[in-house]
């Protein structure tokens, strides 16, 4: 007995010194840590109000728009996509957990062996008997009936850290989906909005095309009484020829829009439904931007990339127990016989055993160390990363905080300049009849009229691309 305790008083002490040795022999890394200081708002004035809290019903209310972004969350491919890649992230989660515990495996078997007679095996088969009066059979037959137990114990939380890690994952594709679904949202938005100013603009060349033709008949006219020379009509025939040319131009751009929201839909070309006659009159919504550190919890890229990098610094755990050594234990028990019959006899056909293995990596570490080193790159990679979405983030915001307020003002000085010129049209037509103005005043101010009112519905489109664009990187809609 005293012997006995002093051989396991003295393993137990070498093993200590075994993994303390391992433990030492681990590579030194140097880790980095990630910075989430922001600034404390994006201008002076700051207030915790955050449009991303709204749902995306309630801030886009148009019902053809509506029934286009429930289609596009049903059936976009691209999102679909995702869902799938969330699904194999909830598998590999399972497979994880299933590694760390004991694996129970039944076998059953059949089989023949013959040896020749003139062999070791063959001669003593041939010349002992299992029991008096029975042969051992020649070809020997081999039934077995067993269940098999294999476990690796997870000393330094090697596997349990992978699972944590695939957790992780996890969460980061569902965070890519949510950001996805706000692209998704926005993008559909954008293009709806493009469409109805597309509709306007082309509205407005039919209107000023109108409008040309008719001055055109009456440069004709002035030309009959010789007050104006064949030089005017061909100017004025010119223009309407280039706005009705123009018009083509913007038809295959309303096909152009309208297929992109049919592919974000995911369904081939159909007529999208839109009220493009109210557009001008839209006015776009209150976005409330709130404080930069919110977009921690609304931006999903962020939450991504902070995903990411919680999975980093878990696979540099799992790459670090590789280091160290693996204790693996099995077990078996089960029946074999030569003849079926024999199969279930206890205690002859009974068999079991039981083994425990501790193996440690020695020489030869150099794959090893090499995953360490690129588990340790790659967290440092997700720190640059989770970073450099957090800076994306609050440069998005800032530029559309100080584009609306610009867009604002810019639409109200352009619809001014549209009614000046408007005006205008009228009374040099007027003066032109009396022969007050030039051909050339009536030309110039029916073309400064007609880009005057283009740019005011591109204004428009703008002014409502950047609610929605304000709302996206916000981090609201999913």
């Amino acid at each position: 007995m005293v012997i006995r305790n002093l051989f396991n008083a003295n393993f137990g002490g070498w093993a200590v010194l075994c993994l303390l040795s391992f433990a030492a022999c681990v590579p030194s890394l140097v880790k980095k840590n990630a910075n989430k200081v922001m600034p404390e708002n994006y201008n002076k004035a700051s207030d915790t109000t955050n449009t991303a809290k709204i749902r995306w019903k309630d801030l886009f209310t148009d019902p053809n728009l509506s029934i286009l972004i429930d289609t596009a969350l049903q059936n976009n491919q691209g999102l679909n996509i995702i869902l799938q890649d969330i699904n194999i992230a909830s598998n590999q989660i399972k497979a994880r957990k299933g590694q760390y515990l004991p694996f129970l495996r039944l076998f059953g078997g059949a089989g023949l062996d013959k040896q020749g007679n003139y062999t070791r095996l063959g001669s003593v088969d041939a010349n002992n008997n299992i029991m008096p009066g029975t042969p051992i059979p020649n070809p020997l037959g081999d039934y077995l009936l067993s269940a098999n137990v294999s476990w690796q114990v997870d000393i330094w939380k090697q596997l349990r850290n992978a699972r944590k890690s695939a957790f992780t994952k996890y969460l980061a594709s569902v965070e890519g989906k949510n950001f996805l679904v706000t692209l998704l949202i926005a993008d559909i938005a954008s293009n709806y909005y493009e469409l109805m100013a597309l509709d306007n603009q082309l509205e407005i060349l039919k209107e000023n095309i109108l409008i040309q033709s008719n001055a055109l008949e009456i440069v004709k006219l002035q030309k009959q009484a010789g007050l104006v020379t064949e030089l005017a009509v061909r100017r004025f025939e010119a223009e309407v020829f280039k706005n009705q040319s123009r018009q083509f131009y913007v038809q295959q751009k309303i096909i152009e829009a309208e297929n992109r929201i049919n592919f974000l839909v995911g369904r081939f070309p159909i007529l999208i439904k839109r009220s493009s006659k109210t557009f001008v009159d839209l006015v776009p919504a209150t976005i409330m931007a709130g404080i930069p550190s919110q977009l921690l919890q609304n931006r999903p890229d962020i939450k991504q990339a902070e995903q990411d990098l919680a999975a980093a610094n878990l696979d540099i755990k799992v790459a670090k127990a590789n280091f160290y050594p693996t204790l693996n234990i099995t077990a078996a028990i089960g029946y074999e016989a030569f003849n079926p019959k024999f199969l279930i006899t206890t205690p002859q056909s009974l068999l079991y055993n039981a083994a425990g293995s501790l193996v440690a990596p020695l020489i030869n570490r150099n794959g090893i160390k090499a995953e360490y080193y690129s588990a340790n790159a790659r967290q440092i990679q997700a720190v640059y990363q989770y970073e450099r979405t957090i800076l994306n983030a609050y440069m998005e915001v800032s530029n559309q905080v100080a584009n609306i307020s610009n867009l604002e003002q810019s639409y109200d000085l352009k619809a001014k300049q549209v009614q000046a010129l408007t005006r205008s049209i009228n009374i040099s037509i007027s003066l032109f009849k009396s022969a007050l103005a030039d051909y050339m005043e009536i030309l110039l101010t029916q073309r400064d009229a007609l880009e005057s009112k283009m740019e005011l519905v591109e204004t428009k489109k703008l002014q409502l691309h950047a609610t929605v664009k304000m709302y996206q990187v916000l981090g609201g809609g999913w």
